[in-house]
């Protein structure tokens, strides 16, 4: 039995090819085959070197256990997504790295209806029968894949979301990095009247303006400056296989994706009232406050796409939304994308009369956060107990559904350790006072230390 080491919480990621190779990508192909037992699946594949070997690999893997593939080609996780709940397959796998360095790359994966596949949900029993199995890549028989064409279909799809008759001339910054993200915009553009001032849109897998993820601030001036020297309406970037976009007002400053949350939130309760609304434990009061106040029902999940899918499906919600820039909806199977969220900003820009800076500004004001603060620490359990008996006496709430989370008058906070890479992330809020919030994130900081 061969040691695999790049099954993770939720996905497969690791460096190719030491630890993801088409022989492990065959050999994956083939336990998603005995483990899901499907008739169809659909795979996709984003645009860095490796991932069409290693897509192929996975291919030749399913259809030796006799799966019909469908190969969507390039694109994004979202549109692996769509495939496979708008054909109806069997699951769905997304070959792609996202935002991890350039020689790194990983699998995504989906069931029937888009439901999402990871280490409670029957990835141990992938990674597990992976191992199990020592073949290796025969290689060739590269057309073994049925190519199938969805875009017409997602794009559509996309539209639906907003009422194109509403949209005003926007001017809008697109960056997608030099990823996937540009062409879905490039198929938008002729349907819409916005103009789009495209930085970064070549796509080019040595990624030459850096990885894309733009939730790094070494990665914002470019959105940012091409915002303020077109005097753009707003700006989008994109990470690597789109399935998060994030928010640059009209000034060029960056909009946490925390108060993009409530903004969606109180979008959709407008038309769906009374509908439920799901958000995660790490920043939570200016979500909640709008969700109430807009006649809906807030209610939290623990943090990462698979307890969010779940809960939303259990509740029937509408939409859900993660402060990490991940917006769910309930239309598109209950999954996450990175383009339905622009449509609907750029929609509120829209019909509102306001600028984002101005739709989002009392929110901020209200709520003032500090972002999330990621460190690396060998002994988190001990730290959140550390931090739990220090503020115990003061708390008003306190919560363990995603880490350590602890509430008081004016000011909450919470910790937890990431599902995806070896650190502890912050984050703390408060009502009204960003220097109470500022003065607690010092002193947690200091704790911690």
């Amino acid at each position: 039995m061969t040691k695999i080491t790049c099954f993770k919480a939720y996905d497969v990621r690791g460096r190719v090819p030491d630890q993801l190779n088409a022989d492990i990508c065959y050999r994956i192909g083939r336990a998603v085959a005995d483990y899901l037992q499907p008739k169809r699946m659909v795979v996709g594949r984003d645009i860095r070197h490796s991932s069409e070997e290693l897509c192929q690999a996975l291919t030749r893997g399913l259809v030796s256990k006799g799966v019909q593939v469908f190969d969507i080609g390039e694109g994004g996780t979202e549109q692996v997504y769509f495939a496979t709940f708008h054909e109806h397959m069997d699951g769905g796998i997304m070959v792609t790295a996202s935002h991890n360095p350039i020689d790194f790359n990983g699998l995504k994966f989906v069931r029937e209806d888009s439901r999402p596949i990871s280490a409670d949900t029957g990835l141990k029993d992938i990674h597990r029968l992976a191992e199990a199995d020592d073949s290796t890549d025969p290689g060739g028989a590269e057309s073994a894949a049925t190519p199938i064409d969805i875009t017409a279909d997602y794009i559509e799809h996309l539209l639906g979301y907003v009422n194109i008759d509403e949209l005003k001339p926007l001017k809008i910054v697109s960056n997608p990095g030099n990823a996937g993200a540009g062409a879905v915009i490039d198929r938008l553009a002729p349907r819409l009247p916005f103009e789009f001032i495209r930085v970064h849109h070549q796509v080019d897998a040595d990624f030459p303006n850096g990885i894309p993820n733009p939730l790094l601030p070494e990665n914002r001036p470019a959105t940012r400056d091409a915002v303020i020297s077109s005097a753009a309406d707003l700006g989008v970037a994109w990470d690597g296989d789109f399935d998060r976009c994030f928010f640059f007002d009209e000034l060029g400053q960056f909009v946490d994706g925390y108060y993009i949350v409530g903004l969606l939130a109180e979008a959709f309760l407008q038309t769906h009232p009374g509908a439920s609304i799901i958000y995660d434990p790490r920043l939570t009061w200016n979500t909640v406050d709008i969700v109430e106040a807009s006649g809906g029902v807030p209610v939290m999940s623990k943090s990462g796409h698979s307890f969010i899918k779940e809960r939303m499906r259990a509740e029937n919600a509408v939409y859900g939304g993660e402060m990490s820039a991940h917006h769910y909806f309930r239309d598109f199977a209950y999954c996450d994308s990175g383009m339905i969220p622009w449509l609907l900003v750029a929609q509120l820009v829209s019909t509102s009369g306001k600028s984002l800076s101005a739709l989002v500004a009392d929110r901020v004001a209200q709520f003032p956060a500090s972002g999330e603060i990621n460190r690396q620490i060998d002994d988190a359990v001990g730290v959140m107990n550390k931090l739990e008996a220090h503020y115990a006496a003061d708390a008003v709430v306190v919560e363990h559904i995603d880490g350590l989370s602890m509430e008081f008058a004016e000011w909450r906070f919470n910790i937890r350790s990431s599902n995806t890479e070896p650190l502890v992330r912050l984050n703390v809020e408060s009502r009204g006072d960003k220097a109470l919030m500022e003065a607690r994130t010092e002193e947690l900081l200091e704790l911690m230390s």
